[in-house]
């Protein structure tokens, strides 16, 4: 039975979270969560379901979980099953529900400054070491979507070819993390997906879904600009570093 849990506060961080290696595998369930857009984009209300604190109110026990909130979509479909990953990339998806912009101008701001990075890498140090296996360098692919809508845009079919095809990329395996903001007063917006690998990435966009999406993306926008970047999280998960992809 899902507990009610108040509207997370605007600032999540990691001080609202003691790691343990049982709360790092076993998640509050999604539905004691928030299924509102805002709180899940811009105040990490995912991370919720890694803080026991908040859950002393009720003398029910609650069902737990491997299912992560991993997108602004809660949702079971959308959910991402942290049992069926490899333990960094757990780590990773786990710190990653921590993730939100820092400044309203994220649609046009660079990217590396737009987002609470630092606490996001912090967290996954953290969470290593709360399971005594300290962080390997590891590499991870990432697509940003900067775009500016047309102003006729159909909001109703955005949303829906939107949410189809983050359930296909969730169903294919490797999606980590989606996230996308709110358009601004000049409709720009951007939107970004933290995939386990390359391949990952190609096999999460061939469903029919994504073939619509990019069909429809002429009726939709005014412009859309597509960048690839790889992440390197490197040993002991103190330092990390995003550049331009480069296919080898």
């Amino acid at each position: 039975m899902a507990l009610t849990i108040p509207k997370p506060p605007a600032t999540l961080g990691t001080a609202d979270f003691q790691p343990s290696s049982a709360n790092l595998s076993n998640l509050h369930h999604h539905s004691s969560v928030t299924k509102e857009f805002d709180p899940l984009r811009f105040e990490a209300a995912a991370s919720l379901q890694l803080q026991s604190q908040l859950l002393h109110q009720s003398n029910q026990v609650e069902e737990k979980s491997t299912h992560l909130i991993a997108s602004p979509y809660n949702d079971p479909s959308h959910l991402l099953d942290i049992s069926a990953l490899d333990h960094q990339d757990r780590i990773f998806a786990l710190a990653l529900s921590y993730l939100k912009p820092i400044r309203d101008d994220y649609a046009t701001a660079a990217y590396t400054e737009s987002f609470n990075w630092d606490e996001v890498f912090s967290l996954v140090k953290s969470f290593s070491d709360a399971e005594n296996r300290p962080w390997t360098a590891r590499s991870y692919y990432v697509v940003i979507f900067r775009s500016i809508l047309l102003p006729d845009a159909d909001g109703d079919r955005l949303y829906a070819l939107d949410a189809h095809s983050h359930r296909e990329a969730i169903a294919s395996g490797g999606l980590l993390k989606y996230w996308f903001g709110s358009k601004n007063e000049d409709r720009r917006n951007l939107a970004t997906c933290i995939w386990r690998t390359r391949n990952d990435a190609k096999l999460g966009g061939r469903g029919p879904w994504h073939a619509q999406a990019r069909a429809a993306a002429t009726v939709m926008y005014e412009e859309i600009l597509f960048t690839t970047l790889k992440l390197d999280i490197f040993d002991g998960g103190e330092r990390w570093e995003l550049t331009d992809w480069k296919d080898n």
